[in-house]
C-alpha cells in the first residue's frame, strides 16, 4: 500500500487502521476495537485486549521452532567479548528470574527499578517484568543517588534489579554504593534487591536484603507469563521536568505491542531473523522501544554494545560490529556520527570492514544536520533516513517508511508523519501557519498507539505539560515547519528559538551553516541576551582532528558563512572553538544550560550530563569573549 493511502486512512479510520494491525500480536483475548477515547484526553487503545509482552517477545518465538535462532549478540569492546543468547535460551533466562520476583511477592502491577549498564542482563530484567506483569522502570547505569532517589520515591518499586559495575573506557563505576545511597535517602524503601555480580567489580552484599542474581533463581520455579490489560502499564521511563521533579512516562502495553511490529518491518525495513542494532542504552527509550523489544517482538536478532562511537577501541568500532555481526540496519544518534567524523573525516577506517550487510542508516536523537548525512551517506553508499520521536511518543512521530514505500530522501527533513500523528504547525495563539513558516509543532489529538497515556500518578502535570498550550493537542516542544510536500523539518527545540531584534530564528538553522565548514566536527548556536536586539546567537565550534589552522581565522570564516547564508538579521558575531561541548548521556547537546552559563543566571547540571567538567571548560571559553557582562 502507498504510504499516502495508508497515512490518509490511519487518520480518517483510526479504529479500522490499527485494528488491521494487531495480526501481528499473539492475544489471549483479543481487542474489540482500537481506540477508547470515553475518558478523553485520556486515550487508551485496545483496552480490552488481554496480552502478555514477554510471550511476544519471546515465547511465541520458540513455540514456532524457531528456539535455535539468536535473539540477542553482547558485544562488548570494554570486556573484549561477544556472547550470543538464542530465543530458547533467553526464555529459560527470563522464566528464571522471574519466577525469582514471583516467589519474594512481585506481581501484577507492583513496580522494579533496574540500574543496569548495556549487558544482556538488563534485557531479561525487564522481559523477566513483562513476564509476570510487573511494571519496570529502567534508570540508566551509573545515574547519581540523588537523582535514583527521586525515581525510587516515585515509582515506589517492591525490589530493583542491578549490576555491581558499569565499565566506561579508563574506570569501572561502582553501582552497588550509588544504590545503597540512594535508598537510604529516598523515602520508600524496596523490599528486596538483587544484583548481578560482573568480574570487573563485586558488590558487598547485606544478608537477606542484596540476593545475588543467580542465588535467588535457585530453588524456585521458572513463572510463565501472567496476561494483562491491554492498557496495563509496560513500563515507566522518567524524562526530566522543568521543574527539576522527573516525569515518569508510561507506556501503556497493548499499543506499544502493535507500534513497534508495525514499525520493525514498515519503518525500519527489517525481516524477522535479520540482525537490527541500535546503539544507545537499554537506559533511554531508543533502548526500550528498539534494543529490547521491537526487535524481538518482530523476531529478530538485537545487537546489545558496550561501548563508545570512539575509543573503544578508535572510530572504526561501529564498521567492525556491522560487519562482524552483518547488521542489515543500523540505528544511532547524529552526534555519534560527528564524532567519528571529527577523528576520521576522511573515513579511512570504513575501508578496513566488509559493510555489504547493511541496507540503512538510522538517525534520531539530535537534528541530524545536513553535512553529517551526507558525509554518512558518501563513506556508506546506504540510504541515511533521519526519523524523528520523543521518549513521550515511544516510537518515530516523522520518519521515512523503507519497508514499505520509501519516499525520497530530502536532507535536512525527517520525512513525514508516521500512521497516526496529524502534524499541525501553530503560531504562538494556536493558528496553523503556511507551509514553509516557523512555529510551535503540535500533534492533534488523539496520540497514535504505543504514544503515553499520561505519566505515573500525575494525570494533572500530564495536561499541564503537554495538553494546555494548544488545546486539541500534544504539545512537542520542538519548532519547525512543514513544507508543500507535507515534509516536517524540526529546526530546535522551542525554547531554541531565539528572537533577535522581532526576528525568530532557528538555532538548527545557523548550526547547518556552521557545519558545513569543512574544518567544524560539531557545533551549537545558543542565544545569549543583549541590551539592544534582546537575544544574539553564540556559536561553539568543535574542530575535526588534525586542523592546525588559527582557531581566529576559523571562527572569522565562520561568520562570514552565516552572514552571508543567513544573511545579516541574524546579528551573527559571536564565537568561539571549544574542544567538546556538553552534552547528556544520549548525545544531547545542553544548548539552555550553555546560554545560562553566558547569560550569568544560575542554574542545576543536567542529571543526565555526561561530564559535568565540561561546563567549567564552556564558562572559560566564555569569559574569554567578555561573557557574562
Amino acid at each position: 500500500m502507498r504510504y499516502a493511502d495508508l497515512y490518509a486512512r490511519s487518520i480518517a479510520d483510526r479504529d479500522g487502521f490499527w485494528m488491521d494491525q494487531i495480526g501481528a500480536i499473539d492475544w489471549v483475548t483479543p481487542p474489540s476495537k482500537a481506540l477508547f477515547d470515553d475518558a478523553a484526553p485520556f486515550y487508551a487503545w485496545f483496552r480490552d485486549a488481554q496480552v502478555n509482552t514477554c510471550w511476544n517477545a519471546v515465547d511465541r518465538h520458540v513455540l514456532a521452532g524457531r528456539g535455535d535462532q539468536t535473539a540477542i549478540i553482547h558485544d562488548s569492546p570494554m570486556t573484549g567479548t561477544t556472547t550470543h543468547i538464542s530465543y530458547a535460551d533467553l526464555q529459560g533466562r527470563v522464566a528464571a528470574l522471574a519466577g525469582a520476583l514471583a516467589a519474594r511477592g512481585v506481581g501484577l502491577g507492583d513496580r522494579v527499578v533496574i540500574y543496569m549498564p548495556m549487558i544482556p542482563e538488563a534485557l531479561v530484567a525487564m522481559l523477566a517484568c513483562a513476564r509476570i506483569g510487573a511494571v519496570h522502570s529502567v534508570v540508566f547505569g551509573g545515574f547519581a543517588a540523588h537523582e535514583l532517589a527521586t525515581r525510587l520515591n516515585d515509582a515506589q518499586p517492591k525490589a530493583v534489579i542491578a549490576a555491581s559495575c558499569g565499565l566506561e573506557p579508563g574506570r569501572v563505576v561502582a553501582y552497588k554504593p550509588l544504590l545503597d545511597h540512594a535508598i537510604a535517602e529516598a523515602t520508600h524503601k524496596p523490599d528486596f534487591i538483587i544484583i548481578f555480580q560482573r568480574d570487573a567489580a563485586t558488590a558487598t552484599l547485606r544478608d537477606g536484603y542484596d540476593l545475588d542474581w543467580y542465588a535467588a533463581q535457585d530453588g524456585v520455579p521458572p513463572a510463565d507469563c501472567v496476561p494483562v490489560s491491554g492498557d496495563h502499564p509496560a513500563y515507566i521511563l522518567y524524562t526530566s521536568g522543568t521543574t527539576g521533579q522527573p516525569k515518569g512516562v508510561v507506556r501503556s502495553t497493548a499499543g506499544h505491542l502493535v507500534a513497534l511490529a508495525w514499525s520493525m518491518k514498515n519503518l525500519y525495513g527489517v525481516n524477522p531473523g535479520e540482525v537490527f542494532w541500535v546503539a544507545s542504552d537499554v537506559g533511554w527509550v531508543v533502548g526500550h522501544s528498539y534494543i529490547c523489544y521491537g526487535p524481538l517482538i518482530h523476531g529478530a536478532t538485537t545487537v546489545v554494545f558496550e561501548g563508545k562511537p570512539v575509543g573503544t577501541p578508535d572510530a572504526g568500532t561501529f564498521w567492525r560490529v556491522i560487519s562482524d555481526h552483518k547488521v542489515a540496519s543500523f540505528f544511532t544518534a547524529p552526534t555519534a556520527f560527528r564524532a567519528i567524523k571529527r577523528e576520521d573525516p576522511q573515513g579511512l577506517l570504513v575501508q578496513n570492514y566488509d559493510l555489504s550487510s547493511l541496507r540503512c542508516l538510522y538517525l534520531a536523537g539530535e537534528r541530524a544536520d545536513p553535512d553529517t548525512v551526507i558525509w554518512a551517506q558518501e563513506k556508506l553508499g546506504v540510504p541515511v533516513i533521519d526519523h524523528w520521536w520523543q521518549t513521550e511518543t515511544g516510537w518515530a512521530v516523522a520518519g521515512n517508511p523503507m519497508g514499505l514505500d520509501p519516499l525520497p530522501v530530502k536532507i535536512g527533513s525527517p520525512s513525514v508523519p508516521m500512521p497516526g500523528y496529524e502534524i499541525h504547525i501553530l503560531d504562538e495563539a494556536g493558528h496553523k501557519v503556511p507551509a514553509g513558516t516557523l512555529g510551535a509543532i503540535a500533534i492533534r489529538l488523539p496520540l497514535p498507539p504505543g504514544t503515553l497515556p499520561t505519566l505515573w500518578n500525575a494525570d494533572a502535570r500530564f495536561q499541564t505539560s503537554y495538553l494546555t498550550t494548544f488545546p486539541g493537542y500534544y504539545e512537542t516542544g520542538d519548532a519547525g515547519y512543514l513544507d508543500d510536500d507535507g515534509y516536517i523539518y524540526i529546526m530546535a527545540r522551542t525554547d531554541d528559538v531565539i528572537n533577535v531584534a522581532g526576528h525568530r530564528l532557528s538555532t538548527g538553522g545557523m548550526e547547518e551553516v556552521l557545519a558545513a565548514h569543512p574544518d567544524v566536527g560539531e557545533c551549537a548556536v545558543v542565544g545569549v541576551a543583549d541590551d539592544l536586539k534582546g537575544q544574539v546567537p553564540m556559536g561553539f565550534l568543535c574542530l575535526n582532528r588534525g586542523v592546525t589552522r588559527d582557531a581566529a581565522e576559523v571562527v572569522k570564516e565562520c561568520v562570514a558563512l552565516v552572514r552571508d547564508q543567513i544573511g545579516p538579521v541574524a546579528a551573527f558575531r559571536l564565537a568561539v572553538v571549544v574542544d567538546r561541548l556538553p552534552k547528556t548521556r544520549s548525545g544531547k547537546i545542553l544548548r539552555a544550560t550553555m546560554a545560562k552559563i553566558a547569560d550569568g543566571v544560575a542554574f542545576k547540571p543536567p542529571a543526565t550530563i555526561d561530564d559535568p567538567a565540561i561546563l567549567d571548560e564552556i564558562a572559560t571559553a566564555l569569559r574569554a569573549l567578555g561573557y557574562p557582562k
